[in-house]
């Protein structure tokens, strides 16, 4: 396990999503629900920026690794599960809504591991589809925690949208890569 800069701003993130769900356990009293909301926002955007940076240090820093490829994703998907559970139990994303983009991150994985271990791992490299699912998300769970007026935008009103627009995108998107794994699938289950 290399210990080079991305990995430590990954392993940050992964570091950051107990805070992260922690801060709802304190009592009222102690932070007020707005405080509550603005500091969970605020720990979310910052996870996605670190998550941002540590692939782009990588790379220009020629500091990529067979670990930093397999932990980053494994962050994010952490940290995205942690925010939409949190947000189920503050009643402010349906279940279901949550189920579908929990299901599909853990279906893809495993797709993906499977797919890399039978040598055909490009047949399901990231899609723009998946970029389209990961923006409309990242930019719908921040809009759901934060749960006040935000430029004259009613940021729950938008984050809903958006995170149906996710959930939308996160069908299609695991369609889209159980589509190009079925040759694959078809040919190995033989």
């Amino acid at each position: 396990m290399p210990l080079n800069i991305p990995n430590t701003l990954t392993w940050a993130r992964i570091a950051l999503i107990p805070f992260f769900v922690g801060i709802y356990y304190f009592p009222d009293n102690v932070i007020s629900p707005e405080d509550k909301n603005l500091a969970a926002t605020l720990t979310f955007i910052v996870a996605a920026v670190t998550d941002w940076f540590d692939g782009y240090l990588a790379r220009s820093l020629g500091q990529t690794s067979a670990f930093g490829a397999f932990l980053d994703p494994v962050a994010d998907k952490l940290m995205v599960a942690a925010a939409l559970i949190v947000l189920v139990h503050l009643g402010r994303v349906d279940s279901l809504i949550a189920l579908v983009i929990i299901g599909r991150e853990i279906t893809i994985s495993a797709l993906r591991e499977w797919m890399a271990k039978v040598g055909a791992a490009g047949s399901v490299a990231v899609a723009f589809v998946g970029k389209l699912k990961t923006a409309a998300q990242m930019s719908a769970i921040p809009l759901l925690l934060y749960q006040a007026p935000l430029l004259g935008f009613d940021s729950i009103g938008l984050g809903t949208v958006l995170i149906y627009v996710a959930a939308v995108l996160t069908l299609w998107s695991m369609g889209y890569y159980m589509r190009c794994a079925w040759p694959e699938l078809a040919k190995r289950s033989r």
